[in-house]
This record gives structure tokens, C-alpha cells and sequence, in this order.
């Protein structure tokens, strides 16, 4: 799961990311409402927790260009405008959830588990492809009736080319969905993982699914 944190506290922004990335959670930051827009037009998030007192553009601001554009990542406002008014305001603007500071991280987790859970039914949630089947309810893989013993990583992956099957994706699209923005890593770990994965998934079989697109990326072809 990746999350995007949208909080100008640099402090609490960290100190949330931190939180989130014990929980096993992929984590980018940023801290204006428009580097916001601009990292989710980018990148493909499973949710957002965003303050909306944020320079440049509000969160409101935020939220409503994005429905506007027929995003429908979940979005949670963790906000110290805690009124009515502004509740109903945020939740009418398309938010999923409203959290005021100060606020307890064990409420925050729960929350973010709740709105994902919330997400993950209104969206495909098992996806077959040939004898595999890839189930993000409960992140795990099989093929034909065998369970497929995947890392986090190997996992997260799969989800992406299943998610975008039969569609070729890049390398630098599946970095920039799999790992943190600031993470260092080699330019070569992509392939290096399609391979762990092929030798999971296809090295058994005659029908190979995970297709590499010369000189482009990869696909999941189904």
C-alpha cells in the first residue's frame, strides 16, 4: 500500500511517515498543496492523509481538483480546523475520512486501515490472469490452486502489473509506484525483481505471463 502525507509540519510530517512505514506502509511526503497535486498526478496512491492548512493550495482546494479530475483516491483530512462546519465541509468536498489535532496515532492507523478496507470493496479486488490469481484483500498470489510465497516487495510488484495488466508499464513507472521517491536504489533493481517473480510464477509453467517489452518495460499479459 502506498500513501502519500500532505502536512506542512516538517516535524509531524516525519514523525507520521515514520509511524506509517513501521506499519509496512510505502510512504512519500510532501509539505504545499500543490507538490501535492503534483505527486499524486504522478504516482497511483492507495490513500492520502492531508492537512488542509497547507500553502499554496488548501487541501480543500486540493481534494476538489482531484474528484474533479475522476480521481477517486481516499483521501483523510487530519486538520486542527475542527468546527462543524469544517467537518462537513471536507467530508462534502469528497473526503473519506475528517480526523482533528491533536490526535492519537492509534486512532489515525485504525482509520487509515478502515478507509483502505472501505476502498479496496468498492474496487476490483481479486484479479484472475490465465491459471493466476492475484488477491488484494489478502495479498497473496496462486496459480494454479498453489500459493505463490511472495516478500512484501515481490508482492507489491505483482499487484502493480496485475492491476495494469495487458498494458505495458516502464521500469521508472513501477519504481516510482513500489518504492519511496527518496529511496536509493540501483537503476537495475526493477529487473532484478521481475526476475524473483518469474522464477515464482512463470518458470513452472509453458504459459508465461510477465512479458518483457524490449526496451520499454514490462506487461502481464492475460
Amino acid at each position: 500500500m502506498r500513501i502519500l502525507v500532505v502536512e506542512d509540519e516538517k516535524d509531524l510530517n516525519s514523525i507520521i511517515c515514520s509511524k506509517l512505514v513501521k506499519e509496512g506502509y510505502n510512504v512519500d511526503a510532501c509539505y504545499d498543496g500543490q507538490a501535492a497535486l503534483d505527486f499524486i498526478e504522478m504516482t497511483e496512491y492507495d490513500g492520502v492523509i492531508m492537512d488542509i492548512m497547507i500553502p499554496h493550495v488548501n487541501g480543500i482546494e486540493v481534494l476538489k481538483t482531484i474528484r474533479a479530475d475522476k480521481q477517486q483516491v481516499p483521501v483523510l483530512f487530519l486538520t486542527a480546523k475542527g468546527e462543524t462546519q469544517d467537518i462537513v465541509r471536507g467530508l462534502d468536498a469528497g473526503a473519506s475520512d475528517y480526523m482533528t489535532k491533536p490526535f492519537e496515532f492509534p486512532e489515525l492507523l485504525a482509520r487509515l486501515r478502515v478507509m483502505l478496507r472501505t476502498q479496496r470493496r468498492v474496487n476490483e479486488n481479486v484479479i484472475t490472469c490465465g491459471s493466476l490469481v492475484v488477491d488484494m484483500n489478502n495479498h497473496k498470489a496462486v496459480r494454479d490452486g498453489q500459493d505463490i510465497d511472495l516478500t512484501v516487495r515481490e508482492y507489491a510488484i505483482l499487484e502493480y502489473l496485475a492491476r495494469n495488466r495487458n498494458i505495458v508499464v516502464t521500469r521508472e513507472q513501477i519504481r516510482a509506484n513500489i518504492w519511496n521517491i527518496d529511496d536509493d536504489v540501483n537503476s537495475n533493481v526493477v529487473d532484478v525483481y521481475i526476475r524473483y517473480l518469474r522464477r515464482k510464477i512463470d518458470d513452472k509453467y509453458d504459459d508465461k505471463l510477465i512479458q518483457t517489452i524490449r526496451g520499454v518495460g514490462y506487461k502481464l499479459e492475460c
